[in-house]
Formats: structure tokens, sequence, C-alpha cells
């Protein structure tokens, strides 16, 4: 479904260039409504069902009059104004996807229920980062790891959970909208909340996405954080006791509410050295690697030297092991465990991408023989075909796809 967005503006010449900005642009986001009178601007409000209405701030619009599920704001030239006679205010000279977002924003407070959000979606995975003590660089983890799958042209969200973090200290965006804006529309019972994230989302240079600090710092304790994935520690005898205690209040957890927690975590070593530190003993955790200490170096050049870290490879190839494993009992071990550790090792060199595309070419070849082998009676139906090849020879196909 589009948005009809109408736009009131006096200057033809910008009027013309802002509709075929958003006409190329958000084709598939916006019906657009264009007009330079007034009295015509607000008699097609009704008929067309207009759902925004944006219009300069060289006219005087009552809003009273508008309808009530058509959202409103001026048009102005400086970024320095936020509202004109109570209403919000967008500056018209800025880049097409702020305003995009911010005319989302208006819209997403009339809107009614029509979020395509879907919590829980397998297309999306989530990684917590989380450590039982402080100071150990569980931020600057999290923040590598966006910027490693951001690199592997996934489409990667940071979000910072911490009562007093922050995401400016790592990536930086265009953008009017935080935190408390995500706060609100959360509590809100009137926001549609699909469209205030996207509204209020900044991308960095590295291509990842994420939400400014708060306006004010007490607002991010109204969110809770849940599932713990990952551990860090950095191996000091304070951090691994605190380590141990979140350990044992974990398994406590899972076992109150028969919940899986204990297979999904990993243990990280941050800003770890064997002269201060003591890796973790008798912890029934995976231990997918560590960092050392980077003396004298930037926020921005550690998390650009973590991000090039091996262990978010190892991450990703856990989470592909865990589909293959689960498809393997779903087709009575159609696939076999040798062909998983195959795939489990392609990801780990080529990455998740890679794989995906290894299986999808394996497959096909796979089916295609099949089929040939059944019409010409060499196969039946109970036949079975060795799949290593196939992973083999759809790996090189992707290779050569990539390059080429």
């Amino acid at each position: 479904m589009r948005i009809k967005l109408a736009i009131l503006e006096r200057d033809q010449s910008y009027l013309n260039r802002i509709v075929t900005a958003f006409s190329t642009k958000y084709a598939d986001k916006f019906e657009i409504y264009s007009f330079t009178d007034k009295d015509m601007a607000i008699a097609t409000l009704g008929t067309a069902r207009i759902d925004v209405l944006v219009a300069s701030d060289a006219f005087d619009i009552d809003v009273t009059a508008l309808p009530a599920r058509c959202g409103f704001a001026y048009f102005v030239d400086s970024a320095d104004i936020d509202h004109v006679n109570e209403q919000r205010a967008i500056c018209k000279f800025q880049k097409a996807d702020l305003i995009y977002k911010q005319i989302l924003s208006v819209y997403s407070e009339k809107a009614g229920s029509v979020s395509g959000l879907k919590f829980g979606d397998e297309s999306a995975k989530v990684f917590a980062f989380y450590s039982a003590c402080g100071g150990v660089g569980t931020s600057s983890m999290a923040a590598a790891a966006s910027v490693y799958f951001a690199a592997k042209n996934h489409k990667t969200l940071y979000l910072n959970l911490e009562k007093f973090g922050t995401a400016d200290a790592f990536f930086s965006g265009e953008g009017q909208f935080d935190m408390s804006d995500i706060v609100f529309a959360l509590k809100s019972k009137k926001t549609n909340l699909s469209l205030k994230l996207e509204s209020c989302v900044k991308q960095d240079h590295t291509g990842v996405y994420f939400y400014s600090q708060p306006k004010v710092a007490l607002d991010i304790h109204e969110l809770n954080t849940e599932d713990i994935l990952r551990l860090v520690s950095d191996g000091s005898e304070i951090a691994n006791g605190k380590t141990f205690q979140a350990h044992q209040a974990l398994s406590i957890l899972e076992q109150d509410n028969d919940a899986s927690i204990m297979n999904r975590i990993a243990l990280v070593y941050n800003k770890f050295s064997n002269k201060t530190g003591k890796a973790l003993e008798g912890l029934n955790v995976k231990n997918i690697g560590g960092a050392p200490r980077y003396e004298h170096a930037t926020t921005s050049q550690v998390v650009e030297q973590l991000s090039k870290m091996e262990v978010f490879s190892v991450i990703a190839t856990v989470g592909v092991a865990v589909c293959l494993l689960l498809a393997m009992v779903l087709t009575k071990q159609g696939i076999g465990l040798g062909d998983i550790k195959l795939l489990c090792a392609l990801a780990l060199m080529g990455g998740v991408y890679a794989t995906c595309g290894t299986i999808f070419f394996a497959m096909t070849a796979c089916a295609i023989l099949a089929v040939i082998l059944l019409v010409t009676k060499k196969k039946n139906m109970q036949s079975a075909l060795p799949f290593g090849p196939f992973i083999f020879a759809g790996y090189l196909v992707t290779i050569f796809a990539s390059i080429y």
C-alpha cells in the first residue's frame, strides 16, 4: 500500500524537482499529488483520501479543517526551524531520503495498523552482545560485528540498549530523530511501529544502520532486552566471577522457563592479556575466540580492527550449522553430517552469502541430474546421490559468479 502524499508549494521549479525525486526513488512508497493552489489542494484531501499534506509555510493552513486521518507538516527553508504555528516543520533543502523519513514520521502518527513488521521473523537474525561486568568492550565488539556483517552485504542494525550507552560513539549519520522517538513509538498505542522505526534510523558510511542516543538518558530505562546470546569477558578474576554468576543465573532461567538459552551462548574474550587475565575454566560455554588490547587507538580504529576478526565468521557459521542440522532432521538424514561439515568449512572461508549460493547451485545441479537419471531409469525414487561433489561444483560456480 502506497502513502498518498499531497505537496502544496508556490515555487513551481522546486515542486517539479521534489515530485521527480520522489517519483523516481520512492515510487513504491508514495502516490504523489502536487498543487500550487491552496483551495484545490484542500478540496482534494477528502476526495482522494490524502494521508499526508506537506505545505509551504507561505500558506496559512487551518489544521482543524483537515481530515482526521491526514497528517500535516510545513515545508520551511531552514533546518533550524522545528515548528511553524505549532505544527511540525520539514526543511525542504536537504537530501530526499531525509525528507522522506520525516514525512514517514508524520504519517506514522496518523496511520492505522498497517505495520509490515514481523517480530521473530526468521529472515532476521539477532545477535545479542552482553557482559556480566562493565568496561570490557561489549559495545565495541557489537559495533565491530555490525561493521563486519555490513561489509558482507548484510543489512545490519546496531542497537545499543545499555542504560547509558550510545551508538554515536561508533557511527554517524544524517537525520533528526533518535532513540527517544523509538521509546515513544513503543509506548504509544496510536503509532505505527514499523514506519516509525524506518523514519528514525540513520546509516553510517560503513553501511551500518543505527539509532542515535536518546535526548534524555533515562528514556532508555523504559526498554528491556531478552535472550542473551553472547557473553564477553576480559579474563580478570572479578570479570570471570561475574561471568560464572551470570552463567548460573541463565542456567536457572532456562530450567524454570523451559527455554533454549544455553546452547545459544558463546564466549568472546575482549581486551584479553595473558599478564592480567586468566581464561575461564569449568564453564560449559563455546569459546569462539578473542581480541587483544589495542593501546593508543581511537574508538573508530578499535572497531575497524575488531571487525576484521575471524570470530564473526564463526558466529555466522554457527547459524549455518544450526540450519543445516535442522534440515538433516527434517529430511531424515537426506543431507548427511559430512555434507554439513563441508558446508560449514566453506562458510568459514566464504561467508554466509557464498554458502547460500553454494547450496542453491548444488541443489539445482543435483535436481537436474536426478531427473535425468529417473527418466533414463538408471535410478529410482529410493536411490541416493552423493551430495559432496555437487557442493564443490556449487561453490566453484558461486566463486566465479562473484568474480565475473
